[in-house]
């Protein structure tokens, strides 16, 4: 199912946030984890991952094979496809994009990413800080990723030993200080197999006093994330419905990057600089009067212009930075 066609989504209570780490450092269980401690699971999701775990002889209900939806990756115990998840507590919606951590699908990592709020970065406890941890980390910050969970997991095959836990937390903060575009590091340590702080306050580490991973998601304030000053709208697709109804209907469909656009506002098309003024503004709840990002809709224009998916539309003089993110 594709994000965007599930409009029931887009709003500003949603946050989308991606999983990040090494191989096997546990990002498939973590979401397993948090969706079955949430209560996001269904009875039958339930009574077939336990069927599939007794099957494979594992000793504990595999709450990965929530998400490894490939044969090849349940055979195997990994990701290799971006699976996608929606779920919701009272206070917010969620969509998880689980992003695979072997090097050679780094480029699926980046897919996940690419819409993401927030990124929640595993680390092994016994591996500490990798290299896969720090190319994952820099993939957020050239997306823009402003918002990054860094989770400890595994705390359990080191004996909850805080010291363990602190030392990963330097060595990445030594690390992070680099990194220019992301601004919020909450570090987290976890057990995502027993459930230690991902839904519940663990018992097992009495000297962390921080937020469980649920928590800090359903909290993370992302609303001044959003650029409203640079208007800028990609074209995703051109709608000409061909139909005697709609006969002239030229629509330019995308979701806006950043600003706001208004009915009569003047833009300009990148990159062949034409010009024009929005004629009206559809979506799937009907005409709007505004919309902004990451709302996503049809604008209509009040001259004939050739745009084709790629081009973008700007508010006339409003033409976005060089080291804007579109």
């Amino acid at each position: 199912m594709s994000e965007d066609n599930n409009s029931g989504y887009l709003d500003m209570d949603l946050l989308r946030f991606t999983t990040a780490g090494s191989v096997d450092d546990g990002k498939s269980t973590l979401i397993g984890r948090l969706l079955y401690d949430s209560k996001a699971i269904f009875e039958d999701q339930m009574e077939a991952m336990e069927a599939s775990s007794k099957a494979r002889g594992d000793e504990h209900v595999n709450l990965a094979l929530l998400t490894d939806g490939l044969r090849a990756e349940r055979e195997q115990g990994i990701t290799i496809d971006v699976a996608y998840r929606y779920f919701a507590t009272p206070k917010r919606k969620f969509i998880i994009a689980d992003t695979p951590g072997h090097i050679q699908y780094t480029r699926n990592m980046v897919t996940g990413a690419s819409t993401a709020n927030l990124a929640i970065v595993l680390i092994d406890a016994r591996k500490g800080v990798i290299e896969q941890t720090c190319r994952h980390s820099f993939i957020a910050n050239l997306l823009r990723i402003q918002h990054v969970v860094v989770c400890v997991n595994k705390m359990d095959l080191v004996d909850w030993d805080e010291g363990v836990y602190n030392k990963i937390v330097d060595d990445f903060k030594s690390f992070a200080s680099r990194l220019d575009n992301i601004v919020d590091v909450t570090f987290i340590p976890a057990s995502a197999l027993i459930g230690d702080n991902i839904v519940d306050k663990s018992e097992n580490m009495p000297w962390y006093q921080g937020p469980t991973l649920l928590y800090h998601l359903e909290t993370v304030y992302i609303g001044a994330d959003e650029n409203h000053v640079e208007a800028r709208f990609p074209v995703q697709w051109v709608i000409r419905p061909h139909s005697d109804k709609y006969h002239d209907f030229r629509g330019f469909a995308g979701r806006v990057a950043g600003g706001v656009f208004k009915p009569g506002d003047d833009v300009t098309v990148l990159p062949s600089g034409f010009t024009s003024k929005i004629k009206a503004i559809e979506s799937m709840d009907g005409p709007q009067a505004e919309v902004f990002a990451p709302m996503s809709a049809t604008i209509t224009l009040e001259d004939e212009i050739d745009m084709s998916r790629g081009d973008m539309l700007v508010k006339a003089n409003n033409q976005p930075r060089a080291d804007s993110r579109y």
